[in-house]
């Protein structure tokens, strides 16, 4: 028995549905690296990614096969809208069983095909996502009057433009259900008379009984129409912060500016503290090295044969210097 515990990270699963051009296709182009199925010339004005535009639903799936078989063409798969999807799929169920519509089957059997069909691309999407990129489904949405079975009284609710076959399979499979619509507020003029005012763009990210709507992330209920605001459910920051390191205490001595410098040499520069520079200075006066790197002296043994043998001699000279500047 294998058990694990704690978050897994995963790419996502994506709808966003909303009133008709509100900005899905501008918010679904802002997911990490993006590639299109367009299938409304949505993205024409973007600078974006995107696939020739399916035929019909064979084609449609084998370009969602290509996409997870083929790993490094996108981050995002995005499909431009499910409502052409599903109207692919229709029209693949009632040419396969040679029907004119959906509704020739008779007792909704066709709805029942269409669902059970339509789940060959939900398949598809899964190995995109298990591919490690996110999948993001764009859909209008319709408004339709709804009525409480216990309740009296109706009232409008907005829902994905889709069957009530697959909107269910959608809504179910999906990790976030985003409506997107325009934000009014009613304001009552002198004379007690409302009126709309605002427009501002809005994601309702949570269920509402006027809209369908969820997310698995704890998004507040209401966020503005932006990538920005659902960043960090697509792209968790699943590093650990690194630990600060302790930095060793800043060495305020003379010493502290030495480079390249043998730790023999070091060790006298800490104790008596002087600068490394000093000490250069004395050996490049006394006419016995010409200016070279530390590293240099060493190797041609003026360190050890010189340097270390009259170091008093030079600690002497430096500290005795009435123009030694103060540290």
């Amino acid at each position: 028995m294998n058990i694990t515990q704690g978050k897994v990270i995963r790419p996502q699963k994506v709808v966003i549905y909303g009133v008709e051009g509100i900005g899905k296709t501008t918010f679904a182009a802002a997911f990490p690296d993006p590639l299109f199925i367009d299938t409304e010339g949505s993205t024409v004005h973007l600078d974006v990614k995107r696939t020739d535009k399916p035929l019909n639903w064979d084609d449609l799936i084998n370009t969602v096969h290509e996409v997870w078989t083929a790993p490094g063409l996108c981050k995002t798969l995005v499909i431009d809208t499910l409502d052409w999807a599903e109207q692919l799929c229709v029209n693949h169920v009632c040419q396969t069983n040679g029907k004119s519509s959906i509704e020739a089957f008779g007792y909704g059997k066709g709805y029942t095909i269409l669902g059970e069909t339509f789940q060959q691309l939900l398949k598809e999407l899964d190995n995109v996502i298990q591919s490690g990129a996110n999948v993001v489904l764009t859909a209008h949405a319709k408004m339709r009057k709804f009525e409480q079975p216990d309740e009296t009284g109706s009232y409008d609710r907005w829902e994905m433009k889709l069957s009530k076959y697959v909107a269910p399979l959608i809504k179910e499979w999906a990790d976030m259900v985003l409506f997107a619509n325009y934000k009014t507020i009613l304001v009552a003029d002198e004379n007690g008379k409302k009126k709309a005012q605002g427009g501002r763009r809005v994601i309702y990210t949570s269920h509402h009984p006027c809209w369908d709507a969820k997310n698995r992330h704890g998004l507040p209920d209401e966020i503005d129409l932006d990538y920005k605001a659902i960043k960090d459910a697509i792209e968790p920051k699943t590093a650990k912060k690194a630990a600060k390191k302790k930095e060793p205490a800043q060495d305020t001595s003379r010493a502290s500016s030495a480079v390249d410098v043998p730790e023999k040499v070091m060790e006298l520069l800490r104790r008596d503290d002087i600068a490394e520079e000093e000490v250069r200075k004395v050996i490049v006066d006394r006419g016995k090295f010409r200016p070279a790197t530390w590293q240099e002296m060493d190797e041609a043994g003026f360190v050890d044969k010189w340097v270390i043998p009259y170091w008093d001699n030079i600690r002497d000279m430096i500290q005795s210097d009435p123009h030694r500047l103060p540290f």
